[in-house]
C-alpha cells in the first residue's frame, strides 16, 4: 500500500513521498523503513530524529523532519486504524467443530463459528457472525447477539444477556456467582442463591481472567462501550456506566455504581454500596470508601483530592527531617 493510499483510508492529510510503500506498522523505536509509526504524546518527540521508520502519524507537522508524515487530529486512533488494515489474524471458518457440544434447543445465527470441545447449552441464543472458539463454555438461558467473539476457556453462565460485538478474552467468567453467605448462629455461613444475572451491553470487552459475578437478584451491568482489563473483580450488583476504562486488577465491591467515562487504574479498590458519578479518574492503588463526585481525579488510600494527595506524598517524602526539626524546635521551647 502507498502512503497516499494509506492517508486517503485514513483521511489524514500527506507531508512527503506518497509514493513510499507501506507494508506494517511498528512502535516509533523499532519501526523500519518499510513500516509507519505515531507520536501522540509529545514526551517522545526527540524518538522522530533517531527513528528507523519510513513515515509516522502526527498531530501537527514537524518542521525539518526527514520521514514522511500523516498529519492526523488523533494520531493513537489512526495508528490502531493503520494497525487494523494491515494485521490479519487467524482465519475463521462458519460452521460447528466436530467435537463442539452444541444442544438440540441452542439456536446459532448465520456464519457463526463453533471450535473444537465448546459447549453450548440448553436454550442458547447466539447471534450472526458469532466466533467462539475451543474450550469456550455457555451455559443454558444465555442469549447473545451477533458478532460476538469469545476466546477459548472463557465462560458466561446460565442466563446472563449479551449485546453485540460483545469480547470475551481468554478466561473471562461472566456470571460467576457473587460472594453472598448468610451467617448463621453458630458462625457457619449459608450460601443465598445468586438467582440474578450478568447483562454485557453492546462493545462491551472483557479482557482475560477478569470475573463478573452475579446479582443474587436483580442484574449486574456492564453498560455500552465499557473495556476491563485482565484480573478485575466486579462483584454482585454493580453497575459500570458507558465507556468506562477499568484497569488491571481492580476490585469493585456489590451494589456499586459507576457513571460513564470514569477511569479506574491499576489496583484500585472500590467498597460495596457506592456511588461514583461521571468522568472520574481514580489513580493506581487507590482505595474508595465513600461516593465520589462527577469530574473528579482521586488518589490514594483512603481516597483524597489527587492534588491534595500528591501535596501529603511531597511531605510525606520529608517525614524525617520535619520531625528532626520539631524535635529542635521543641527542644528549646522546654529549655
Amino acid at each position: 500500500m502507498t502512503l497516499t493510499e494509506l492517508a486517503e483510508l485514513l483521511g489524514c492529510k500527506l507531508v512527503g513521498d506518497g509514493d513510499l510503500e507501506v507494508e506494517g506498522v511498528a512502535g516509533i523505536e523499532a519501526a523500519t523503513s518499510k513500516q509507519i509509526t505515531f507520536l501522540s504524546n509529545p514526551r517522545y518527540s526527540s524518538l522522530v530524529a533517531t527513528t528507523g521508520a519510513g513515515a509516522i502519524i502526527v498531530g501537527k507537522e514537524i518542521a525539518g523532519a526527514v520521514l514522511a508524515q500523516l498529519i492526523s487530529t488523533n494520531p493513537y486512533l489512526d495508528f490502531a486504524r493503520a494497525l487494523e488494515l494491515f494485521y490479519q489474524g487467524p482465519a475463521v471458518t462458519a460452521g460447528i467443530h466436530a467435537t463442539a457440544v452444541v444442544a438440540e434447543s441452542a439456536r446459532i445465527g448465520a456464519n457463526a463459528s463453533i471450535g473444537a470441545y465448546a459447549v453450548i447449552g440448553e436454550n442458547v441464543m447466539v447471534g450472526a457472525n458469532a466466533v467462539i472458539y475451543p474450550h469456550v463454555t455457555i451455559y443454558p438461558g444465555v442469549t447473545i447477539g451477533d458478532h460476538f467473539v469469545a476466546h477459548a476457556q472463557s465462560v458466561v453462565r446460565e442466563f446472563c444477556r449479551i449485546g453485540d460485538r460483545v469480547i470475551l478474552q481468554n478466561g473471562a467468567h461472566v456470571g460467576t456467582d457473587g460472594y453472598g453467605f448468610a451467617r448463621r448462629a453458630d458462625g457457619s455461613h449459608h450460601k443465598i442463591p445468586q438467582a440474578g444475572i450478568v447483562v454485557l451491553e453492546d462493545d462491551v470487552e472483557i479482557q482475560a481472567g477478569t470475573c463478573i459475578d452475579r446479582a443474587a437478584v436483580g442484574e449486574t451491568r456492564i453498560r455500552r462501550g465499557a473495556k476491563i482489563d485482565n484480573l478485575v473483580q466486579v462483584g454482585h450488583a454493580v453497575e459500570i456506566g458507558e465507556d468506562n476504562l477499568i484497569c488491571s486488577q481492580v476490585g469493585i465491591a456489590g451494589s456499586t455504581t459507576l457513571g460513564k467515562n470514569c477511569i479506574l487504574a491499576g489496583q484500585v479498590g472500590v467498597i460495596n454500596h457506592l456511588t461514583i458519578g461521571d468522568g472520574v479518574i481514580i489513580t493506581a492503588q487507590t482505595g474508595v470508601g465513600h461516593d465520589i463526585e462527577s469530574g473528579r481525579k482521586i488518589s490514594g488510600s483512603p481516597e483524597l483530592d489527587n492534588g491534595r494527595w500528591l501535596r501529603c506524598t511531597a511531605v510525606y517524602n520529608r517525614l524525617p527531617e520535619l520531625d528532626r526539626d520539631v524535635r529542635r524546635l521543641k527542644k528549646k521551647l522546654d529549655s
